[in-house]
């Protein structure tokens, strides 16, 4: 029978990281291992997810490489050792283990890749202090270093460092092509299993916060294929699942995208608080749009324990809930919080609090702060020519310009944001938007379409299992049936106005009011009707023959 250090060597060859681990370690306890395999230990403990034990590992085959004079050996572990803490949150532990590894390499001779890797760290360093400038120049050198030594992981990490970098210097597209390069790089073969998960999961995180919908599709599917043909793979493995179920969500397959970010919070609880927290929050979304209000307030606030800020879906739970009041307070203070993130990410905040931010304020008639919101979204949009963004602002300027009242000029947006919904296969979004197409219709004059429309709607929702907007657009509820003849006799003609597209302003001038008194009233009608946006409220009224 083998031993088994030669059981690890062969189990870490074949990516059966856990076998490797314990094969290694049942060596290292029965002979000690020497540097080359407390190297290999680390890497297979990182892989799966231990990463106390990676460091313990690199640390020991660090030291044994200096031992035995092989400076290069050691400079290289001791990259991995401070890349790992610093992707860890340890920073202080990775400046002790980069100002080794540089000390190390101060009195070589001629130049060499492991110069390039103790670059990148440096950059690293500076990138995240905001010292963006020097961080690209070290960047470059480093690329530039990993050329020339034929070195795929130095390459790999300095091309998507510095992609990073412009990224972060609002250099949006030559930083997204870096990143295609840095991809390019690690499906050559020649990258190692740890720095390829790295680059994978930075390159679609940075995707998503550009919003680039179509290439951070394209490069979960193919982090999805490098994880399951590793089947111990604990490392990164959590975070595929959470970005898979994040693109399921996307894409309308609600089952598979539930059943992914529950095992996307199993995987990732022990080690990856903020991470599970995401998966979390995944959960809350799909809960919600399911019309599972209180699992959803479960799965927030569990979100939140983590550290996850469970924004904007909190806020749109506390509408669904009847409780406006608390609506409006949180995304509020969401998107003040959004407006003072760094420059690097401010625009991703904003996209995603802007859009619920003006539907909440719409919900409460306060169609000035929702019109202000739109406005926003709109020069954002035009700035970064993302599909996304644009279905998002085009989506939200419609639904203002609905609920003010002046449908004829809502539906030019509003069916660009349908239009470009659809070209990103976002069925649930798409849905919505021909709900508001066809309310838009029903103003105009012209209930054809506008059943076209609304039914169409309906039979998305119906197959999402979108509970809630399902009952919204058909008023069909158990907990609306009845609620109409609840309704007092003023309540009625305030539904009845705003349901013909009037705003607060004109139904008080209408009914010689108040706007004051017509907010008291569409409060009072949302509590009866057990709804929280006008769209819902007038859906019921068109069903009653309110309108």
């Amino acid at each position: 029978m083998a031993s088994a250090l030669i059981q690890g060597r062969r189990a870490f060859a074949a990516w059966q990281w856990r076998a490797a681990v314990e094969q290694l370690l049942a060596a290292d306890r029965d002979t000690g291992l020497e540097a080359a395999d407390l190297e290999r230990l680390g890497d297979a403990a990182y892989l799966v997810g231990d990463e106390d034990a990676a460091v313990a590992a690199w640390a020991r085959a660090f030291e044994a490489f200096v031992a035995r004079k092989e400076c290069l050996r050691a400079a290289r572990t001791g990259f991995w050792l401070s890349l790992g803490l610093l992707l860890g949150g340890r920073q202080a532990q990775s400046s002790g283990w980069w100002s080794r590894t540089q000390r190390l390499l101060a009195d070589r001779e001629g130049e060499c890749g492991e110069q390039g890797l103790v670059l990148v760290v440096g950059g690293l360093f500076s990138l995240f202090k905001g010292d963006v400038e020097p961080a690209c120049e070290a960047f470059q050198q480093a690329t530039a270093l990993g050329e020339r030594f034929c070195d795929a992981d130095l390459k790999a990490c300095a091309v998507l460092s510095h992609g990073q970098a412009l990224i972060q210097m609002q250099r949006t597209d030559e930083g997204v092509r870096l990143l295609d390069e840095a991809m390019v790089v690690v499906t050559s073969g020649r990258v190692s299993p740890i720095m390829v998960g790295i680059v994978y999961c930075a390159v679609i995180l940075f995707c998503e916060r550009a919003f680039d919908v179509q290439r951070a599709h394209e490069w979960t599917l193919a982090l999805d294929r490098w994880c399951d043909a590793q089947p111990e793979l604990i490392a990164f493995r959590g975070q595929c699942l959470v970005h898979r179920a994040e693109l399921m969500r996307f894409k309308g397959d609600w089952p598979a995208a539930r059943v992914e970010s529950a095992r996307a919070g199993e995987l990732l609880s022990p080690g990856s608080p903020t991470q599970a927290g995401r998966a979390l929050y995944q959960q809350g979304e799909l809960h919600r749009l399911a019309g599972e209000l209180d699992r959803a307030d479960e799965a927030y606030r569990a979100a939140a324990e983590q550290g996850f800020e469970p924004q904007p879906g909190i806020s749109l739970l506390r509408l669904a809930q009847g409780r406006a009041r608390a609506a409006v307070a949180s995304i509020r203070r969401a998107r003040k919080e959004a407006d003072c993130q760094p420059v690097s990410t401010a625009n991703w905040h904003r996209v995603r609090i802007l859009g619920p931010f003006a539907e909440i304020m719409q919900a409460v008639g306060d169609r000035e702060s929702a019109r202000a919101a739109a406005d926003e979204l709109d020069r954002i949009a035009r700035k970064m020519q993302m599909p996304f963004v644009t279905a998002v602002a085009a989506h939200t300027i419609g639904a203002v310009l609905l609920f003010r009242g002046d449908a004829q000029s809502a539906l030019g947006p509003l069916r660009e944001g349908w239009t470009l919904w659809q070209q990103l296969d976002a069925p649930y979004e798409a849905a919505r938007v021909r709900v508001l197409i066809g309310r838009a219709c029903q103003q105009l004059g012209d209930s054809d379409t506008a059943a076209l429309h609304l039914d169409a709607a309906a039979a998305v929702f119906e197959r999402l299992g979108a509970a809630t907007d399902l009952a919204g657009l058909r008023g069909a509820s158990p907990a609306t049936e009845g609620a109409v003849a609840k309704l007092s006799g003023r309540e009625r003609q305030v539904l009845a106005l705003v349901a013909s597209g009037k705003t607060n302003g004109q139904v008080a001038g209408e009914l010689g009011i108040s706007e004051h008194t017509v907010a008291r009233h569409l409060s009072n009608i949302f509590d009866k009707l057990r709804v929280n946006s006008r769209t819902a409220a007038s859906a019921i009224a068109v069903r009653h023959d309110l309108a």
